[in-house]
């Protein structure tokens, strides 16, 4: 993927803080505490976090003010997003008065690209760790513990994390994400995320398919495979995964993955249009239990806005491709992301990325209006030129739209039935579990006295739907 904004950002978990090690009976000689936002490659890499940190004696608390070290996850692809942050870092700063023995520490993205300002003018933070840094973090408190601003946001070519086990952060046992690759080679013009997590590079096969494994035995069910665009995936293989040292696609290693059980479902977030492959279609069409749900970000729906935004297709070839996509799997799936009021957008562009969604019909959309971020090369080449209040109606109107369609797309499933993945109890009623179709979407169904648990497949008839959650019955 291009940017971390074709990656799924939760908005319910933006700042979620986790106590990883809550039921661990070992005595921890410090508290770590730590706060996450962004997309879901930010969460996987606090659980990355939370293993180093775990390894030099730090256990993990829900409340930053008894912990020793406090840490924020940050992103930089939204103004929004880098206001909260330094909202948070006031707060933190005030319990520090009273405590100065805290250290404060900032990660990810925003850490990259705010490194000064953050130490030295505004003196907010302790530590300043980029995304390829995690593992000098012991080193860079012990230098902090001693008065210096630490500091490390060096790019890498060749970091995965391959070795370490992440601890999953607050999991529900279900359902966890697996790191594949990580940084871009994309240049999309909006997105920051190639000067902040440098050159693409993809992970072992051995070791991805070694830790979904493991999380399988673990009682895991769904494993969430990561990249900034998965579809790039490319590695030269050990013997281990492949025989003559082949190169191994993301095609292949779907395949590998979904070879584990067919009881492991397998997603993966998220694919750039104009590198998803008839061999990973038909992968997916093959193995049941991949996911039919692919999250295949626009941008826009106008060919001249997509140039600008270095996308690399036009209009015309994102739609063949959502043909091709339903030709290979008529039940797949997908979702979006959507940008408007991107620099120099006219009011008859608009309304093309408006005839898209109508075309293409979405399941789920990401919508955002634009929001010129520093460092990136629309911030150097273009003139944010929409005024604020025609962005914001222009994502209203696609909001509405999206709102639209999708409630056309969630009332066509009643009546069907799917293979629902059991995650727990429904948020509004402990008599009802929640669960996921095949295509991702939200299935609540009345558990009627029967036997089943979390991590239980079930065949549910679709009843009723709303724009978001279908109801059905167990069948």
């Amino acid at each position: 993927m291009a940017d971390i904004l074709q990656k799924e950002v939760d908005e319910l978990r933006q700042g979620e803080a986790y106590a990883p090690f809550i039921n661990d009976s070992n005595i921890f000689r410090k508290k770590f505490y730590i706060e996450s936002y962004g997309c879901q490659m930010n969460f996987s890499d606090s659980e990355i976090v939370a293993s180093i940190l775990n390894k030099e004696g730090f256990g993990a608390t829900r409340n930053f003010e008894e912990a020793d070290l406090v840490l924020l996850n940050t992103c930089s692809i939204r103004e929004k997003a880098e206001q909260t942050v330094r909202a948070r870092l006031q707060a933190f700063r005030k319990v520090k008065d009273n405590n100065p023995g805290m250290l404060i520490g900032m990660l990810g993205c925003m850490a990259e690209r705010l490194k000064a300002k953050l130490l030295e003018e505004e003196k907010l933070v302790d530590i300043v760790v980029g995304p390829d840094a995690y593992r000098s973090l012991p080193d860079l408190i012990v230098q902090a513990e001693g008065g210096q601003k630490s500091v490390n946001v060096l790019l890498s070519r060749d970091e995965t994390y391959a070795d370490i086990s992440p601890v999953r952060l607050d999991s529900n046992g279900v359902s966890a994400f697996v790191s594949i690759m990580r940084g871009c080679n994309n240049m999309c013009t909006f997105c920051v995320v190639p000067f902040t997590r440098g050159r693409e590079r993809s992970r072992d096969a051995a070791s991805i398919v070694s830790e979904c494994k493991d999380l399988f035995d673990r009682g895991f069910r769904e494993v969430t495979l990561l990249g900034q665009n998965v579809d790039s995936y490319y590695y030269t293989a050990s013997p281990a995964v492949a025989e003559n040292n082949k190169a191994i696609t993301f095609a292949d290693l779907l395949a590998l993955v979904a070879e584990i059980s067919p009881l492991l479902r397998i997603r993966f977030s998220t694919s750039h249009p104009k590198d998803i492959t008839d061999d990973v279609l038909h992968t997916m069409a093959a193995y049941p239990n991949i996911c039919k749900y692919i999250h295949l970000p626009i941008q826009s729906g106008n060919t001249r806005i997509l140039q600008l935004m270095n996308r690399t297709y036009t209009r015309e070839w994102y739609l063949n491709k959502v043909k091709r996509i339903r030709e290979i799997m008529p039940d797949c799936g997908l979702s979006t992301d959507i940008i408007s009021g991107f620099c120099t957008e006219t009011e008859d562009e608009h309304h093309d990325t408006l005839s898209v969604m109508e075309q293409v019909n979405f399941d789920m959309a990401y919508m955002f209006s634009y929001s010129e971020r520093p460092g990136t090369l629309a911030a150097r080449r273009y003139t944010d030129d929409v005024p604020a209040e025609i962005k914001k109606q222009r994502l209203t109107e696609i909001i509405n739209l999206q709102q639209t369609c999708q409630g056309k797309s969630f009332k066509n499933d009643i009546g069907k039935i799917f293979e629902v993945l059991i995650e727990g109890d429904s948020k509004r009623s402990d008599l009802h579990w929640s669960g996921r179709n095949t295509q991702n979407k939200v299935v609540v169904f009345p558990k009627n006295n029967t036997d089943l648990k979390k991590c239980d497949y079930v065949h549910v008839k679709v009843t009723n739907a709303t724009s978001a959650t279908l109801m059905g019955e167990i069948v």
